[in-house]
């Protein structure tokens, strides 16, 4: 590493091992775990000009007696695979993949910072057939690469409400690419949340096509009071997270109502007058909406600030990936 992750943003130090196999011929190579550096592709791969692209992310974390766990590395991998079939690309097999994480952690111990600081592992897989004529033709090449990088506490300056836009006409992708964790969706978001942040100074964009609540650029939206939370149902056309199967699974725990169903924007402003709202993904868990900006007014979620629903859910979550609670669902896997 040539920086401390503590104070870097979030995944711009990286470790200084990668693991990385390629699928030619048929077949896959063996996983090497090499130095951090430049990879060697066609310009005319097929990743580069038809966007044959999915990836992950999670984190392990370093626990009190020194120990590294990987939270929900099996739900992730498979989400990884459910990608890869989706773009028709090379399926990485279960356990080779689930080897080259697992040993780039064991090489790279000693980069996981401890808590509340945890390693994010960024598994990605590219096709990379050199052929410029093949849009309508699946890559019969690719690779695979895992890489580390050392984070720090997300809220490390101290956890602020987030300011959303309600976006009611633009999607953030193809509706049955929505399911897929593939880099063409961020892309296809940046334009709109960019020009949001710029007019409104809001952090995110609700995507809501048709009037109907869905998620923003980068994470799942979640509506919450005492005992009862509201999420949209599972469909193809937004992610399916980890983290949001997470929450729900705790909440269920902690005697929650779940509703997991299609709502649209007018029922959403009507239970923030009183409720919460909180976007969840891997790099934050749990974050706090304090504001939505609709039809170019702000209004206030609740009082305004994070609310005690959303601390306490994120807190039960992470005191079990930090191994201070225990893992009665059997999320964390020793490395």
């Amino acid at each position: 590493m040539s920086a401390s992750p503590v104070n870097a943003p979030f995944g711009s130090v990286l470790a200084g091992q990668m693991a990385v196999a390629w699928y030619r011929g048929g077949r896959w190579s063996p996983t090497e775990i090499r130095p951090l550096g430049p990879l060697e592709i066609h310009p005319a791969a097929h990743v580069l000009h038809y966007g044959s692209e999915c990836f992950e992310g999670f984190k392990a974390y370093r626990h009190a007696d020194d120990s590294v766990h990987v939270f929900r590395m099996d739900r992730h991998l498979a989400r990884m695979q459910q990608s890869a079939r989706a773009l028709i690309l090379p399926e990485p097999d279960t356990a080779q993949l689930a080897a080259a994480v697992t040993t780039l952690i064991d090489r790279v111990r000693a980069d996981v910072p401890a808590a509340p600081a945890a390693l994010y592992l960024r598994p990605l897989l590219f096709g990379t057939m050199a052929n410029i004529g093949a849009a309508a033709q699946p890559s019969n090449e690719a690779c695979l690469v895992v890489l580390a990088s050392p984070v720090g506490d997300y809220f490390a300056g101290g956890a602020k409400p987030l300011k959303i836009l309600i976006e009611e006409h633009a999607q953030r992708c193809a509706p049955h690419l929505g399911v897929v964790k593939t880099g063409g969706n961020y892309a296809a978001a940046m334009g709109p949340t960019l020009a949001a942040k710029k007019a409104f100074g809001v952090d995110q964009v609700l995507f809501c096509p048709g009037g109907e609540v869905q998620e923003t650029g980068a994470a799942n939206f979640l509506l919450i009071k005492p005992g009862h939370i509201l999420t949209r149902a599972l469909d193809s056309t937004f992610l399916h997270g980890v983290t949001r199967d997470s929450v729900l699974a705790l909440a269920r725990d902690l005697g929650y109502r779940i509703e997991e169903r299609v709502f649209g924007v007018p029922e959403m402003l009507d239970w923030v007058q009183g409720g919460e709202a909180a976007l969840s993904g891997t790099a934050a868990v749990l974050s706090g909406v304090g504001t939505l900006v609709h039809d170019g007014q702000e209004m206030r979620v609740g009082n305004g600030a994070i609310g005690p629903e959303t601390t306490r859910l994120r807190d039960a979550l992470v005191a079990i990936q930090q191994g201070r609670a225990p893992d009665r669902h059997g999320w964390l896997q020793r490395v």
